[in-house]
Order: structure tokens, then C-alpha cells, then sequence
């Protein structure tokens, strides 16, 4: 039988997954006015005055310098290193007209057309980088 395990080292373990963003407790608190300034889109009017003038609207929201500009530029893997939740963060692309799909392709460097057929051919191998640490 085992002792108890160190939760802060097994939490370490998600950041070994490639390209994959474990969203913790650290990254709720870290995010949490990202993800509030997000959900706040699901009001026309806020939407409205977001996209009047995205960076005043941004500066009422107590947001880090990074995630301002991880917003400002769309740059949702940003945003996710950020605090930021996908879930939340929908409310943003969805203001740009935007689908989950368009964003998801952004995030792993394609197109929206390109991400379409890989999920429809069965999605990403599981061959390939499994570990960051170990470089396998």
C-alpha cells in the first residue's frame, strides 16, 4: 500500500502533456476575470460596446497586461495559458462570428477546413510527442 500522494506534483504532471492545457483550480483562479470578462458577451449589449472598442471595454475588467492582449489579438492558446476556460471563452469567438471549430483549428496551427477533415478522418494520431520531459 502506498502513502499519500503530493498533490502538487501530481498536478505538475498535466503541464507534461503536449499541446494540452489541464484546466486546474490554479488556472480557475489565475482566469477567473478572463472567464468573467468572457461570459459577460452573452449580453447584446455588452457584445455591443466589446466591439466599439474592444481594448476601453477590456480595461474595465481587472485583467493581466498578458491576458489583454492574448484577447486583443485572439489568441485563444494564449488565453488558455492565461486562466482562460474554452467553455468561457466561446462567448468570444461566438462574438466574432466565429464557430468552435474555426477556433479550434487556430489553436492547433489550422485552418478551419483542415481541422474539418482531420476530425472527420478520425482526428490526431495517437503516434507522435507523449511526454515533454521525456521527449517522447
Amino acid at each position: 500500500m502506498t502513502g499519500p500522494r503530493d498533490i502538487h506534483q501530481y498536478l505538475a504532471e498535466f503541464d507534461d502533456i503536449p499541446g494540452t492545457r489541464v484546466y486546474t483550480a490554479r488556472r480557475a483562479r489565475q482566469g477567473y476575470h478572463l472567464n468573467q470578462f468572457a461570459m459577460s458577451l452573452m449580453k447584446a449589449e455588452n457584445r455591443a460596446r466589446f466591439k466599439a472598442d474592444e481594448k476601453a471595454y477590456l480595461d474595465e475588467w481587472p485583467l493581466t497586461d498578458a491576458q489583454k492582449a492574448a484577447v486583443l489579438a485572439r489568441d485563444y492558446n494564449a488565453m488558455l495559458d492565461e486562466g482562460g476556460n474554452i467553455y468561457f471563452l466561446a462567448k468570444l469567438f461566438s462574438t466574432d462570428g466565429k464557430s468552435f471549430q474555426f477556433a479550434a483549428g487556430s489553436m492547433t496551427g489550422m485552418s478551419q477546413e483542415e481541422y474539418a477533415q482531420m476530425m472527420l478522418g478520425g482526428g490526431r494520431s495517437p503516434e507522435g510527442q507523449r511526454s515533454i520531459k521525456e521527449g517522447r
